[in-house]
């Protein structure tokens, strides 16, 4: 069946869960006039409850259900619509049988992982037979890793206009109030688990190309550590204050880099990332700063450790938070994320990169992005590239489009 005799533009899989939830608001909103969507997860009574919470045409948006485990109903579901935008994880236990789905159905597909095994497994599985039906799926549309990839990107793309030549040393400031979801904690956990039963894999983790197509063709830039301590002004002379390590480094900037690999490496042969956090200029920023980045080496390890145990794994189970859980909507309208990029080029050349918005960067801003990636892979004139692919590569001009459209701010100065 081609894509224009499918019954739906969009499906949303886990419509029920905490950001299903929001994003199916977000969609209720914003898609446009005759837009066809469907609702689908497990529970036709939960779907029922959310889609009665929707106003206008969502509230007669059909209810399709299909369970994470079942591979036919997954292959039903995704020869039926041109999209599918899913935030069912942890991805790696629960999100592979419909990233098959859709490979196979040359379905577009979008998520929120923040797993690089996920991704790595979905490269090594299926990118050949996405590649071939036509298929865009496309990893991280969330918070992780969207400001990241399209910062980037558009530096990039303001470099060309400006013929300053190639990205070199590029870093990205991290600065946001909100909190981590259960289900971003619940996705740690799934690769510690995954580690501890073959460490093997670890190397996805550590590695920073382990998402390249073609690791050989990467530049050699020496070491490139996500572990960070020290003052700002080493980033750029105009900052004050302090960075330290930001927790989703690890993963967003191998998502910057697979970029680059897929678009053709032309980000620069010199091209160097690295994301860190702000955590301001106060007499104790400092103190912070060391305690951060000595914190997450400490959580990461114990979390590491607990997850090889299975009584370990029930502690983690009675003292982490909840999938499926959130802050109050005056807690999510109250956060918000500013992310600033400083690059510069091969020709001495410096840019600075602004994405911000207002809105918990975990759910509401999240929400936003996972729709418009949704929306843009639906309606949206986009590349011919397909198969395992990232925010930029897939939707880099329409999806920044949208998204200042949305209200967030997108934007790159020469400095």
């Amino acid at each position: 069946m081609g894509m224009a005799d499918r019954e739906f533009d969009l499906v949303l899989f886990g419509a029920t869960g905490f950001v299903g939830r929001l994003t199916a608001r977000y969609l209720a909103a914003a898609a446009p006039d005759g837009a066809r969507i469907a609702l689908a997860g497990r529970s036709p009574e939960k779907l029922t409850a959310v889609r009665d919470e929707l106003s206008g045409a969502a509230a007669i948006w059909p209810l399709l259900v299909a369970d994470s485990s079942d591979q036919v109903a997954l292959d039903a579901l995704a020869a039926r619509t041109k999209v599918v935008v899913t935030t069912v994880g942890p991805y790696l236990r629960y999100g592979l049988p419909l990233a098959q789905a859709c490979a196979n159905a040359g379905t577009h597909y979008a998520d929120l992982t923040g797993e690089p095994l996920f991704i790595r497994e979905c490269m090594d599985r299926f990118g050949e037979r996405a590649t071939e039906t036509g298929a865009k799926i496309v990893n991280s549309c969330g918070y992780d890793s969207i400001p990241s990839d399209l910062s980037v990107y558009r530096i990039y793309r303001r470099s060309v206009e400006d013929n300053t030549g190639e990205l070199t040393d590029t870093t990205l400031i991290a600065r946001f109030k909100g909190g981590a979801s259960g289900g971003t904690i619940d996705s740690g956990r799934a690769m510690m688990e995954a580690v501890a039963t073959d460490p093997a894999k670890g190397s996805v983790l550590s590695h920073p190309y382990s998402l390249s197509p073609d690791t050989a063709m990467e530049p050699d830039v020496g070491r490139q550590s996500d572990q960070a301590l020290s003052r700002a002004s080493a980033i750029d002379p105009s900052l004050d204050g302090w960075v330290t390590t930001f927790v989703m480094a690890a993963h967003n900037t191998k998502v910057v880099r697979r970029s680059n690999a897929l678009l053709g490496w032309v980000y620069g042969k010199n091209f160097r990332y690295r994301e860190v956090m702000g955590v301001g200029n106060s007499a104790t920023a400092p103190l912070v700063a060391a305690g951060v980045a000595g914190g997450i080496v400490t959580t990461l390890a114990a979390g590491a450790l607990l997850s090889r145990l299975s009584a370990g794994r029930k502690v983690l189970d009675r003292i982490l938070p909840k999938p499926g859980t959130g802050p109050s909507e005056r807690a999510r309208s109250n956060g918000w994320f500013s992310m600033q990029t400083f690059a510069a080029t091969t020709s001495g050349a410096k840019y600075r990169g602004t994405f911000a918005g207002q809105g918990d960067p975990g759910y509401q801003a999240t929400s936003l992005m996972l729709g418009e990636a949704g929306l843009c892979l639906a309606f949206d004139e986009l590349p011919e590239l397909s198969g395992i692919l990232t925010p930029a590569s897939a939707m880099g001009d329409p999806l920044t489009d949208r998204l200042r459209t949305a209200g967030l701010t997108i934007e790159v100065e020469r400095t």
